[in-house]
């Protein structure tokens, strides 16, 4: 039987309603989740622009309410994570071990933030009658959520909803930036600008990774502070009039031996410092540009002398079925902070109020939770 589903709907000018979407039985691949926790983050707020009605959120976990005939790996009452970025397997880029950037999935590379033949059939989710599109193919804000099987990833153990609805994006970017990409190293140095929840989790990851010199730079007082929580060994609160970040950078300089640092990431998505990690690194240093930065921005090329090295990753290269239960089992150690990233949770009804709270900077990582 269908299930009538309470859900965010873009409206594609900007505004969204709350209304109800008809999702149908699962095909044989597919599986029904129960959404019990919903992330939010800024791509949920573009998604509002989008020029179409489409169901929000993109990270979410949830319980396995109804499987498909041919679903053998997952049970009703599963405890999951669901993930956007599901790998064919077959593609060149999947072949090369980029499963992040399928070729013939991914609704980033393959489907223009649309639909892609990987995901849950279309007509599957239907409003006014009408087939609607999911965000990134799952859309999270909503009671239910209809998506293929390898969406799917099992996680047991104590870890709550809302901090599992994290780690499908905002976690996964962040800490794989800085382990899968830039494969930082023990005892190196690290900048990460911008200590939102993305920045925050590369301050994980280079903690994790060893790093001994974690150097975090904002506007924000407050959310320096808490970046020292999650690993900051160096805070540098910036000034809005620096240009370029360009004094921040000595000031990097100064902490790091005069020469830069070994790895920096940029974790702001403001096009005028997409160039900034490249100031704040050594020669033949990595700069990351994490926040995904779509725009056509002016680099001074004397910023590459020398030998500088400038990565745009997708999602962290993530692999979710080996990496979902990797930031599970560091949870579990305590050595992955997530329960104290979510400064506060909302219902359904108060969206706009976890937008503005988004929007305003006052969260690290708002959750949308049902009941």
């Amino acid at each position: 039987m269908s299930i009538q589903s309470k859900c965010a709907i873009a409206t594609g000018d900007g505004k969204f309603i709350i209304d109800t979407v008809t999702i149908a039985e699962p095909k044989a691949d597919e599986i029904i989740v129960k959404i019990k926790a919903a992330g939010l983050c800024h791509t949920d707020h573009d998604s509002l622009t989008w020029g179409k009605p489409i169901v929000i959120g993109h990270e979410g976990a949830g319980i396995i309410e109804q499987i498909g005939s041919a679903i053998t790996d997952f049970k009703i009452g599963d405890k999951v994570i669901l993930n956007w970025a599901t790998p064919c397997m077959k593609c060149f880029q999947c072949q090369e071990g980029n499963q992040h950037i399928c070729e013939n999935n991914s609704p980033v590379t393959a489907g223009g933030n649309g639909f892609t033949p990987g995901h849950a059939h279309l007509e599957g989710t239907k409003w006014n009658s009408e087939p609607i599109e999911r965000s990134f193919n799952i859309g999270t804000i909503s009671e239910y959520a209809l998506v293929k099987e390898s969406a799917c990833v099992k996680f047991d153990g104590d870890l709550p909803m809302t901090s599992a609805s994290i780690i499908s994006c905002g976690v996964m970017t962040g800490y794989g930036s800085a382990v899968n990409t830039a494969k930082v190293t023990a005892g190196s140095s690290a900048v990460i600008i911008g200590t939102g929840g993305v920045g925050l989790n590369v301050i994980q990851g280079a903690r994790i990774s060893g790093a001994s010199k974690i150097i975090a730079i904002d506007i924000n007082e407050e959310r320096l502070e808490m970046a020292k929580q999650f690993g900051a060994t160096h805070t540098i609160l910036a000034d809005k009039n620096d240009t370029g970040l360009l004094q921040a950078s000595e000031k990097v300089k100064t902490i790091t031996e005069g020469r830069g640092a070994d790895y920096a990431f940029e974790c702001t998505a403001v096009p005028a410092l997409g160039a900034a990690p490249l100031a704040m690194i050594r020669n033949a240093g990595t700069a990351v540009q994490v926040s995904g930065i779509e725009e056509t921005i002016s680099i001074d090329m004397n910023l590459f002398e020398w030998d500088k090295i400038y990565i745009n990753p997708l999602y962290g290269k993530c692999r979710p079925q080996i990496d979902f239960p990797k930031l599970v089992n560091l949870y579990d150690k305590g050595d992955l902070m997530l329960d104290e990233m979510i400064t506060r949770t909302y219902p359904i009804e108060n969206l706009q109020q976890a937008f503005d709270d988004m929007l305003a900077g006052k969260n690290a990582k708002g959750v949308i939770i049902f009941e």
